[in-house]
């Protein structure tokens, strides 16, 4: 009992993080498995780390497979990820063929 109690006191002292223990992103439950700034993110789809740690998507941008794209404007990414519009129609505001 008293090593438990030791091992709890001592990993609320030390918590583990991902600059440290970089496994800890893989593991179950995780939010991602990259390490960026001692918090486990997916570089894959944050905004705030998109593609590599750091790049910051801009204001109507959203990060889809690492790529900051328009989700305003973009027909492939209309208001969001894989979220194409069908083939002759735009996006426009997120909407595909917004307004027609």
């Amino acid at each position: 009992m008293m090593t438990l109690f030791m091992a709890l006191g001592s990993a609320q002292r030390f918590p583990m993080t991902c600059d440290k223990f970089p496994r800890v992103c893989r593991a179950r439950g995780s939010p991602g498995p990259d390490c960026c700034r001692r918090t486990c993110v997916n570089v894959m789809i944050d905004s705030f780390n998109c593609g590599k740690c750091g790049r910051r998507c801009k204001y109507g941008e959203a990060c889809c497979g690492g790529n900051c794209v328009n989700v305003f404007y973009d027909p492939k990414n209309c208001g969001g990820c894989k979220r194409k519009c069908v083939k002759g129609a735009y996006c426009s505001y997120g909407m595909c063929s917004y307004g027609s």
